[in-house]
């Protein structure tokens, strides 16, 4: 390859992206399956989620031995998930805040662009460019991030009410704090209804968060779309 020539891919998101958000999908899969089994045993709304959802072993079996129905083998599963979510979760913050990830990937990011953006993509004038984050799009991820967060600090508030009752009284306690709890893994189930469906839309996008890698073409700057401006 000669000096003037451009390498047919590029790297655009690096290994330790790519290693704990695919750590972070199996420990939201393992949370929030478990969660749901949790959530069964002593729901705060009168419904319940299918068994077959939900992870904590074999309902006639934990009957047998621990007379309920899966609480037990839910809660070693959610804290198992929720080590891992925790120590993936500090790696790619660490990472992401001395690395200049964040910076790059999440900001700046501002209402205006936010409304700019949303237009455009309910107009399908918005345009795509690999590795390169929409303001709706970095809106989301913050949001995400920002969920994640309560839901380790609701978390060990429920989980230890005694020895975090500081964390659960700024909650406004236990009781408020494990609804907190649901509502922000409400949120980030819904943020990964929409981040799968974007995915099926634009399938194109899986490979990339598996290799790392695009073609240069594709990962090169597309014009955004003016006001006023018919595609």
């Amino acid at each position: 390859m000669t000096g003037a020539e451009k390498p047919a891919t590029v790297t655009i998101h690096p290994g330790v992206v790519r290693a704990t958000h695919w750590i972070n999908a199996v420990a939201m899969a393992i949370m929030i399956g478990s969660g749901w089994r949790i959530w069964n045993s002593s729901p705060i709304f009168d419904f319940s989620f299918p068994v077959a959802v939900t992870l904590g072993g074999d309902p006639a079996a934990s009957q047998d031995v621990h007379n309920e129905l899966g609480l037990a083998g839910a809660l070693q599963w959610h804290f198992a998930g929720m080590w891992l979510l925790v120590v993936n979760g500090l790696v790619y913050v660490t990472y992401g805040i001395l690395s200049g990830h964040f910076r790059q990937a999440f900001f700046p990011v501002g209402p205006t662009a936010f409304i700019r953006d949303a237009l455009a993509a309910l107009t399908f004038r918005l345009p795509h460019q690999f590795g390169v984050y929409n303001a709706v799009q970095k809106t989301l991820y913050l949001g995400v991030l920002a969920a994640g967060v309560v839901m380790v600090l609701t978390g060990l508030a429920i989980w230890k009410p005694g020895q975090f009752q500081e964390l659960a009284f700024l909650f406004g306690g236990f009781d408020t704090a494990r609804l907190i709890h649901f509502l922000g893994m409400t949120a980030i189930v819904l943020f990964l209804i929409v981040h799968i469906s974007l995915v099926i839309i634009v399938p194109k996008t899986l490979p990339t968060m598996i290799t790392g890698r695009a073609p240069a073409h594709a990962a090169e700057p597309a014009p955004h779309p003016v006001a006023g401006r018919t595609a």
